[in-house]
């Protein structure tokens, strides 16, 4: 017993001076030519990219939505979306002909994706550098984005999921979308072509290429009543307690011009009577009420005028306008969500999900994990809070009000569809697009909403009047109410 606990001894000695020895060979006597050589696995890496496979990228569920396979052409490999355009807006894609990196995850984790010289998965791995590529595990989930893309039907729009308590992108799609193994082709003239295809100069907004969720903005109509509500609790809570008149339109200050109710209803009341029917009567005379200031201010603190932080290039700031450039009638209309207000559905679903957690803002995202080549968690995304948009107790007490819009017989989603025995808490939206007379429609909506509960998801979804197809008529309940229900409905369903 004695002799073998010497050899082991003796054996383990020995693998720890072998160990020194190199490290101090590494260190000490080669370190020029390591250095010289390590630039030289860069350098090869650079020159030789298009000729190197690239990590793939999984959904949170393990489908496969980009991987690269041999090619059998000069470039060596072809990148695949086996997916399609379902999940174009979040993958993007890789043009191998212009060797350039083009939208998505592509582009913004492309330091893992392409080969590099990889950290250590194993002891071995501290003696001798290695190439290789990682994989990407998403925190969107593939049966909800097939939901949502069936949701959609193909109307001109979009829909976003959010985990309201970690900012987990679940589903993002927009319409139109693309092909992308269509642009990821290693046939320049067939590249270009389809590229033409999809750039329409007469409004290059309605291009496929551009994500319908994160960088279109659209008057948010009703919907922004959120934000507008909050503003109420957080800076002046006596104006919830004012009952205001029932009218079918009002004249608003320095106008003679008069701000009508949709469809000219007469309605008025109550705050949660006014949210539960979306007054606009009362919601404008709130926000003269509230003034330019503290409407803007409640604004940023929800994040309007600010780059959303999310994990995708190009995300464009929603806007609310500053009290400097906004006259009464236009803060009228600023508090509807109509006038100069435009927000993305990325946003939408931002504030939803900020009213279902105690008003915490939490950073969006789509990465979850990032796999080294020998299964080991290279990285992990840690969940953080990106604004505090406003208190726990205005953010229960807005999400009561929400509840008004679901559960009260005359609110405005009453009749949607939502699954049984789940609170949800809602807000439609009915926006005039300011293009074409004709509608935006709107739904957000988040659940379980009981006191108390943890919610699961916020989604937001938006069918748009600017583009083919256009829908001039219709309600957010109507249009947009069908998708998020149907979206709602799943990821509570799939456990998400």
């Amino acid at each position: 017993m004695d002799k073998r606990i010497k050899l082991i001894t003796l054996g383990l000695l020995l693998c720890f001076l072998l160990l020194f020895v190199q490290l101090n060979n590494l260190q000490v006597v080669q370190e020029n030519s390591l250095r010289y050589k390590s630039a030289n696995v860069y350098d090869d890496v650079t020159q030789n990219v298009l000729d190197l496979p690239r990590g793939e990228i999984l959904s949170s569920d393990g489908t496969v939505l980009a991987k690269s396979v041999p090619s059998h052409d000069p470039y060596g490999y072809q990148r695949l979306y086996p997916k399609g355009s379902l999940f174009a807006d979040i993958t993007g894609y890789f043009d191998v002909v212009d060797g350039a990196i083009q939208y998505g995850v592509e582009a913004t984790y492309n330091n893992y994706l392409e080969s590099h010289v990889t950290s250590a998965g194993s002891l071995n791995g501290l003696i001798g550098q290695q190439v290789g590529t990682d994989t990407l595990v998403l925190t969107l989930n593939t049966k909800l984005q097939e939901v949502a893309a069936e949701a959609l039907g193909g109307k001109v729009g979009a829909v976003v999921a959010i985990d309201p308590v970690n900012g987990d992108i679940l589903a993002l799609y927009s319409n139109p979308t693309y092909n992308p193994n269509l642009l990821a082709s290693h046939n320049a003239a067939f590249v270009e072509k389809e590229a033409r295809k999809l750039e329409d100069l007469s409004d290059p907004a309605a291009s496929p290429l551009i994500d319908g969720a994160t960088q279109l903005t659209y008057p948010p109509g009703s919907t922004f009543k959120i934000v507008t509500t909050s503003t109420i609790y957080d800076y002046d809570p006596h104006l919830a307690a004012i009952s205001y008149p029932f009218l079918p339109s009002i004249v608003l200050p320095d106008s003679n011009v008069p701000l009508h109710n949709f469809d000219n209803e007469v309605c008025g009341g109550s705050l949660a009577e006014a949210l539960a029917v979306s007054c606009d009567t009362t919601y404008s005379q709130i926000g003269l009420d509230l003034g330019g200031d503290l409407m803007y201010k409640q604004a940023k603190r929800f994040g309007f005028d600010q780059v959303p932080p999310i994990d995708l290039p190009g995300a464009t700031p929603s806007q609310f306008p500053a009290p400097s450039t906004i006259s009464p009638p236009f803060l009228a209309y600023s508090a509807i969500g109509q006038g100069n207000v435009r927000e993305s559905a990325l946003q939408d679903a931002m504030v939803t999900a900020a009213i279902a957690d105690g008003g915490r803002l939490m950073t969006p995202h789509v990465l979850g994990r990032v796999i080294g080549p020998q299964g080991q968690v290279v990285y992990t995304y840690h969940p953080h809070m990106w604004l505090q948009a406003t208190t726990p107790s205005t953010a229960a007490a807005v999400r009561e009000l929400m509840l008004g819009v679901t559960e009260n017989p005359a609110g405005t989603a009453a009749t949607q569809s939502w699954p049984a025995g789940v609170q949800v808490a809602a807000k439609t939206g009915t926006a005039q697009n300011g293009t074409n007379a004709c509608i935006d429609d709107w739904l957000v909506a988040t659940a379980p909403a009981g006191d108390k509960q943890v919610p699961k998801v916020a989604v937001a979804a938006v069918v748009s009047g600017a583009g083919a197809g256009v829908v001039c008529d219709g309600t957010g309940a109507a249009v947009a109410g069908p998708v998020v229900s149907q979206v709602l409905t799943a990821a509570l369903k799939y456990g998400l």
